[in-house]
């Protein structure tokens, strides 16, 4: 009986040996996993923030091309409307419906050659 008992009491001891080891191997497997999950996710942060980079760039630069769009629009508006008024003036034949010379110098000089001024600064984010 003695020695029943420790073939059992040894194979005990085996069966345990090998839940630690199973359990210790499960425990690493778990580390290297939180390991690599932690260094996927600031791959993923790191482009998230880079994209959000873009995103505000790209946004800062459409609202600038939006304002300088608007002055053009602007601009065309009134250049259409004084060729309208040329037009109009300039099938009479009546002296005082004329449109003087220096007016139309003025305007040239006025237009020839203007910048068209917009920057991020001009446009407010909500």
């Amino acid at each position: 009986m003695d020695q029943k008992k420790r073939k059992r009491m040894l194979s005990n001891r085996q069966s345990a040996r090998r839940s630690r080891e199973r359990k210790q191997k499960h425990v690493e497997d778990l580390i290297e996993q939180v390991s690599q999950l932690k260094k996927e996710n600031g791959q993923i942060l790191t482009s998230l923030n880079l994209t959000r980079q873009h995103y505000v760039s790209f946004e800062a630069e459409n609202s600038v091309l939006r304002t300088q769009m608007m002055e053009l629009t602007s601009r065309l508006n009134s250049l259409n409307e004084i060729v309208q008024n040329m037009n109009f003036y300039g099938n009479t034949s009546e002296p005082h419906m004329m449109i003087p010379d220096n007016f139309i110098n003025l305007w040239s000089f006025l237009c020839k050659n203007q910048p068209i001024m917009a920057s991020s600064e001009m446009i407010q984010f909500y």
